[in-house]
């Protein structure tokens, strides 16, 4: 009995957190197990499952895979009025740093992981250390004051908003993961989360496309080998444009 409860509440939580599942009353009658199995199949219909409605263990299986805090359900950059910086100029600052890492090697992933944007867009980034800056990059755990608590380690790495006022382009890393370089474990690694919550600060949503940057489940990607995918890199010139390029600094 307590692990099928343990179960149904980690199910309901992944469904309120990336497919906007309605909990606020306690998810008790029929029409709310139905909702429940619309999610599921939401859910199923993203990730290339059989949309059966129902938690198989293949979709237990993807659930829990270590993964981008932002919802699936959020469509912004296909949308007509999708959010973007209206200046191709954009800075950044990175506010702390992870312990795990040394501050030249967090700062070159950054740069990287936001040189593969504007190889393919008119885009250019300026890093600056004081006072606010469009991305604001920071380090944190658990909660850390933008109603969207980290949950310790494995589970959601990262979360970044899109681009707007205040809080809009941020981006927020788990510091109770280990922060890696390589392909080491334990740990993930960075550049492959940064370069993918960076795409959010851009304006884009998850991918469906499995070998996409913006897909939303964790998978390695080399920094000095990594080319940007067709996916991606449309996804971005259909905001921006692909015609002039300007590089990180």
């Amino acid at each position: 009995m307590g692990e099928f409860a343990e179960l149904h509440g980690y199910l309901k939580e992944y469904l309120r957190k990336f497919y906007h599942l309605d909990v606020s009353h306690g998810l008790r009658s029929k029409r709310d197990v139905t909702a429940v199995e619309t999610k599921i199949g939401e859910m199923q219909d993203f990730f290339g499952l059989e949309k059966s409605g129902q938690l198989d263990h293949r979709t237990l299986e993807v659930m829990r895979r270590e993964r981008c805090g932002v919802p699936d359900a959020e469509q912004y950059s296909s949308q007509p009025n999708r959010p973007k910086w209206k200046n191709h100029t954009i800075t950044y600052r990175i506010q702390n740093y992870t312990p795990d890492l040394t501050k030249q090697e967090v700062e070159n992933t950054f740069r990287r992981a936001l040189k593969i944007w504007s190889d393919v867009a008119p885009l250019k980034f300026i890093r600056v250390d004081h006072g606010e800056a469009d991305i604001m990059i920071n380090f944190a755990s658990k909660g850390h004051g933008d109603f969207f608590p980290f949950d310790g380690p494995r589970g959601v790495l990262a979360h970044a908003f899109e681009p707007g006022e205040d809080i809009g382009g941020d981006v927020h890393f788990d510091e109770d993961e280990v922060w890696r370089m390589g392909r080491r474990k334990p740990g993930y690694n960075l550049f492959t989360v940064a370069a993918h919550e960076l795409g959010h600060s851009l304006g884009l949503s998850h991918s469906k496309d499995p070998s996409a940057l913006m897909y939303p489940s964790y998978r390695y990607s080399s920094m000095t080998q990594y080319t940007l995918p067709r996916d991606d890199a449309l996804a971005i010139q259909a905001l921006y444009g692909g015609e002039k390029k300007l590089t990180a600094l």
